[in-house]
């Protein structure tokens, strides 16, 4: 006769799943080590949605239009001509003005600077925006929400070499700025403001130039100035007109021509890279003539 089991016996647990349970704690969770992200895991995970952010809200912007589309777009990118250098302190020369000994050091370091060939200028707008082009293609093929470190630092690189080349062409046209704004020096703006503006404007301009066209940098970039000049002089024509028979202290003008005009934070921060290299190339005691002549030390601005 066979034995029947007992219904009401309760049957012993398996030992596959006593030995899966009894790695944790009676009646407890998986720890976060196993269920979850470590620190340093949760860390990785927020530089890259950070960076991921970061790459696709930024503003990437090209002149050239179809002109990249072309089969030998590439080629030409990448073909400097024979006198083109394209390290940017290969740009320096040892000619000097005669009367580069009476001038800041600031000033006297724009003649030190070489101007560029008409072959040179098309070649570096062109690099320039073509590398743009392709950072903004390659950004285009990722997935804002799965984009790898590795495929970012390539779309990186690509800006930075243009920033690079950017800096060449500002560099190589600041000797402009200081020619225009010697026309425009008037007691309500002092020569360094003028200088500053005038900065500000030449660098939107090497933005927007179209090369495409074959024209000179320098044509374009002078119009700009002095409009940028004639604008600001005409905002402070109409605050001092306004102002003129009221008994109330006149505001500092960099107020009132703010607005728009303001640099935008790139901006901002390519011209703190550009002064850093400028003063980085100077000696000791101009560095510190130019740190207090601007009031970089901390204390008001010396003349």
């Amino acid at each position: 006769m066979i034995a029947l089991a007992d219904p009401n016996r309760r049957l012993p647990k398996s030992p596959k799943r006593s030995q899966r349970n009894s790695r944790f704690p009676s009646g407890g969770s998986e720890p976060q080590k196993i269920i979850g992200l470590s620190p340093s895991e949760k860390r990785r995970k927020t530089i890259l949605a950070k960076k991921r952010i970061a790459l696709f809200e930024r503003d990437i912007e090209y002149i050239g239009g179809d002109v990249f589309l072309e089969k030998d777009a590439d080629l030409l990118a990448n073909s400097p001509p024979a006198d083109a250098e394209i390290p940017l302190e290969g740009f320096s020369s040892d000619k000097k003005p005669a009367s580069s000994r009476s001038l800041s050091p600031y000033l006297a370091s724009l003649y030190q600077t070489r101007l560029l060939s008409k072959d040179e200028e098309q070649f570096y707008f062109r690099r320039m925006n073509w590398l743009k082009f392709q950072a903004l293609q390659k950004r285009g093929r990722l997935d804002p929400k799965r984009a790898t470190m590795k495929q970012m630092k390539q779309i990186e690189n690509i800006l930075a070499e243009a920033e690079t080349v950017k800096a060449i062409l500002i560099t190589s046209n600041l000797r402009l700025v200081v020619s225009i704004a010697k026309k425009f020096n008037e007691p309500s703006h002092s020569f360094d403001e003028l200088i500053s503006e005038g900065n500000v404007a030449l660098m939107r301009s090497v933005e927007k130039f179209n090369f495409a066209l074959g024209n000179r940098f320098s044509t374009y970039a002078t119009y700009a100035i002095q409009r940028h000049f004639f604008r600001i002089s005409h905002k402070g024509r109409q605050y001092r007109n306004r102002f003129a028979s009221d008994d109330e202290p006149v505001k500092d003008r960099a107020e009132e021509v703010s607005d728009h005009e303001a640099c935008s934070p790139d901006q901002v921060k390519f011209l703190k890279t550009l002064f850093s290299k400028f003063l980085h190339s100077l000696e000791p005691r101009e560095q510190q003539i130019v740190l207090a002549r601007f009031g970089f030390d901390g204390d008001k601005p010396k003349t």
